[in-house]
């Protein structure tokens, strides 16, 4: 295996969860993260713990859903460390809901946030990637990529998307890198703004054995840290005890 260090590797929804333990992981192997998330205030914080622990992390606000937002997110990585390395798509939301609650609002807003985010993610670094001949996509997908359940249909509909999304890189560019990371149930905020009660109750029970967000950090870093002729395709990560 290789390491990290030097690689230059952007996060976005990097202000907590598995966004913040991914930032948390790479940073002590040496390589130089952009944080990019819309709560700038945990951000900060975030790169100030990991400067103290001697690493290398800024930050910018990002809204995924912007592609001229995300384009300069990246554009700020080259202009500040010279190039990107990789970029790891991970900002996500599960509002969950039965169909027939007709929560069309949150249907559009996973749509906006779960695949046109990963999609802008791609437009704005591909094109770096393919010109200096190697680059790596870690995208954030969910158990949910393979299959649905009750009250999921939208959310497992996105991750679907992202997973079929990061196989299509896989099989159209053989100098780039493309990995899906599919959790199963983690200790996160995901899922906090569910507004359908009985989503809400089914969910408090879902993550009532869970794993913590560290454990899919070092799932990421095992795929960053390969051979840059090994890509790891897909890495499912999820407890123990349980079904997801």
């Amino acid at each position: 295996m290789t390491t990290a260090n030097d690689k230059v590797i952007l996060i976005t929804g990097a202000s907590s969860g598995i966004g913040a333990a991914t930032a948390r992981e790479l940073a002590g192997t040496g390589a130089k993260l952009l944080l990019g998330a819309r709560r700038t205030d945990r951000l900060e914080a975030l790169a100030a713990e990991i400067a103290a622990a001697g690493g290398i992390a800024e930050f910018r606000a990002l809204d995924v859903t912007s592609r001229a937002d995300m384009q300069a997110f990246v554009d700020h990585a080259i202009a500040r460390f010279g190039r990107v390395d990789v970029l790891v798509n991970n900002a996500g939301i599960m509002p969950l809901s039965p169909l027939a609650a007709l929560e069309t609002a949150n249907w559009d807003a996973m749509i906006n946030v779960n695949i046109r985010g990963v999609l802008n993610g791609i437009a704005a670094a591909l094109p770096g990637f393919t010109a200096q001949g190697s680059g790596h996509f870690v995208n954030v997908a969910s158990l949910g990529a393979h299959y649905v359940v009750p009250t999921g249909a939208v959310y497992c509909a996105t991750k679907f998307a992202v997973w079929a999304i990061t196989d299509g890189i896989r099989q159209e560019h053989q100098d780039v890198r493309a990995t899906i990371i599919s959790p199963g149930v983690v200790e996160s905020e995901l899922g906090h703004d569910i507004t359908d009660p009985g989503s809400a109750a089914a969910m408090a029970e879902f993550r009532s054995i869970a794993i913590t967000p560290d454990a899919i950090a070092r799932a990421i870093r095992f795929a960053v840290e390969q051979p840059d002729d090994v890509d790891v395709s897909e890495i499912i990560v999820r407890p123990v005890k349980g079904s997801f």
